[in-house]
């Protein structure tokens, strides 16, 4: 595993802010693993949710696979994530309070070549705080370049 495969959300740090982060794994059907490996999945409109006492993502798109032929996979299905009874619980509880949802914010193989996700319980921001966070970053690249010169 020469190559670490790590696909961003960017958009959830933009449109959420993110109180706390899980690692998930991710229930795959055969070709989704070699998709995933070349770097042909999209996590920027994942979101998870309950079916019962179990967390599943929705809206992650993973390409079907070049060489799969007849056996490819559907590219936007549901996925189920893999956690621990109390991680799933505490997620369950925090999701039903008003203004929590589960977003996904990266999609990586790990040491082992295991698909993971990791999601976080985020709360949505008003459109002032996402301006004050553009600010911040103006007034960061600026202090940067000062530091640099």
């Amino acid at each position: 595993m020469a190559d670490k495969i790590s696909i961003r959300n960017k958009k959830a740090g933009f449109e959420y802010e993110l109180l706390e982060k899980y690692i998930a794994g991710i229930q795959l059907q055969g070709t989704e693993i070699k998709s995933i490996r070349m770097g042909k999945a999209n996590i920027s409109e994942a979101w998870c949710h309950f079916v019962g006492n179990e967390l599943y993502v929705q809206g992650m798109h993973i390409s079907e696979y070049w060489w799969g032929s007849c056996n490819n996979h559907v590219p936007k299905r549901e996925r189920k994530l893999l956690l621990h009874k109390k991680e799933l619980s505490k997620l369950l509880r925090k999701s039903q309070e008003k203004g929590l949802s589960i977003v996904a914010t990266c999609l990586f193989v790990n040491e082992r070549g295991l698909a993971k996700l990791e999601i976080a319980l985020a709360k949505g921001k008003k459109s002032f705080d996402k301006r004050e966070d553009i600010k911040q970053k103006d007034t960061q690249r600026e202090l940067d370049r000062i530091r640099k010169h």
